[in-house]
Formats: C-alpha cells, structure tokens, sequence
C-alpha cells in the first residue's frame, strides 16, 4: 500500500483501509446478496424507514453467516436464503355459509432438503397458526372475493 503520509505510525492508516474495505463489502452483500437498489424517496422518514431496513437485512446476514460458520461450514448464505426462499407463507380463504370466511393462515410444507437445512442449523418453523373465522374484512388483508381460489 502507498500513501503520502510520512509522519506517524502506519497502523491507524491500514487499519482505516481495512474498515474500507470492510464497508466495500457490506455494500456489495447489499446490493448482490439482498438485491437492494437505489429507491429515490421523497420524504425523510421514508428514507430513515429504507436505510433501516437495509441494516436490518445486512444485520440478518451477518448472523445467518455466523451462524452457518458454526452448524454448516461451507454453505454461504445466499444459498441458504434461495433455498428457503420455496417455503412460502399463505392465507387460504374458505367461504361459510352464513357469509363469513374461514381464514387459515398456512406455510408451505419444506422438502425434505429444506428440512435437513433447517435441522442442521438449530432452527424450526412455527406451528401452523389456528384457523379464524372473520366476518368482514380487517384493514391490510386481502379481499376474499378478489384472491384466486383453487379447489
């Protein structure tokens, strides 16, 4: 590494570039890894709310590789996130008779794979929440009427 600096320990200066490329990485984890881009907000509490979720993420990251360091050494954890990514969460609407709706909130059953990723890791899934009945609509949820329903 060169520098004009002349004066003074070279320690502080390298290990200033060390954090550089440290922060390099971080940004490069953001934008590969988490496949954050660039959202021009227009408001600054919409651009606090951004910037926290991005370290929210990178914090997830972090500890998934820490985690994956100690239990499955050689798994990155891009991986491990597209393998999970094929467990998916879904609310399932059942029409009564009485014109209210049975909502059950389901995920998806892991393969096998999955599982023993999971296993391996330490981690498990929630139980599969209890059904509800609802008689009209909560704000956020999705309409019944609107979803497409298989049988």
């Amino acid at each position: 590494m060169r520098s004009n600096a002349t004066s003074g320990d070279p320690s502080p200066l390298w290990e200033r570039y060390t954090q550089l490329t440290e922060i390099e990485a971080v940004f490069k984890c953001l934008k590969s890894d988490l496949a954050i881009r660039p959202i021009f907000h227009q408001l600054e509490h919409r651009v606090e709310a951004h910037i926290l979720v991005a370290f929210l993420a990178y914090c997830l990251i972090v500890t998934l590789k820490k985690r994956l360091q100690v239990h499955a050494p050689g798994l990155t954890p891009k991986a491990v996130l597209e393998k999970l990514a094929a467990i998916q969460m879904l609310d399932v609407w059942l029409p009564t008779n009485d014109g209210r709706c049975l909502l059950m909130r389901r995920y998806t059953q892991p393969e096998m794979e999955q599982l023993m990723l999971l296993e391996k890791l330490k981690l498990r899934l929630p139980p599969q929440s209890l059904p509800r009945i609802r008689s009209r609509l909560v704000s956020g949820e999705a309409d019944p009427q609107n979803v497409v329903k298989t049988f």
